[in-house]
């Protein structure tokens, strides 16, 4: 969507757009438009050189695509983060199971022992 002459107004009646660019230098009407659009990048004053960026998430939302397909957004959005954990020697969840040895019972006897 090319926003020259568009009101933000109307600019938000719009389906989402891929890529959205803003000609112009009112600071104001430019404002209204990123805060009442929602669409994947945004040029301002310039049209497609954000997709040359590799550091810019690129991806649109909803019917115009979805995903961010640039630098780390892209790796995160293609990748799928696998936790690994790996119990060392000493498992502290085993120690807390039944069946419990006589240092448990030592230490439920000290802790359940009558106090004056």
């Amino acid at each position: 969507m090319i926003a020259a002459g568009l009101t933000p107004e109307r600019a938000s009646e719009r389906p989402q757009t891929l890529a959205l660019y803003w000609f112009g230098s009112q600071d104001a009407d430019r404002a209204a438009l990123l805060g009442r659009t929602t669409s994947g990048n945004v040029g301002i004053n310039s049209t497609l050189l954000h997709v040359a960026v590799d550091d810019l998430p690129f991806g649109g939302i909803g019917a115009s695509g979805m995903g961010a397909y640039h630098g780390i957004e892209g790796f995160r959005s293609m990748s799928h983060a696998k936790g690994v954990f790996v119990q060392g020697r000493w498992s502290l969840p085993t120690l807390l199971r039944a069946p419990f040895g006589r240092l448990a019972n030592l230490a439920t006897a000290w802790l359940l022992r009558r106090r004056p």
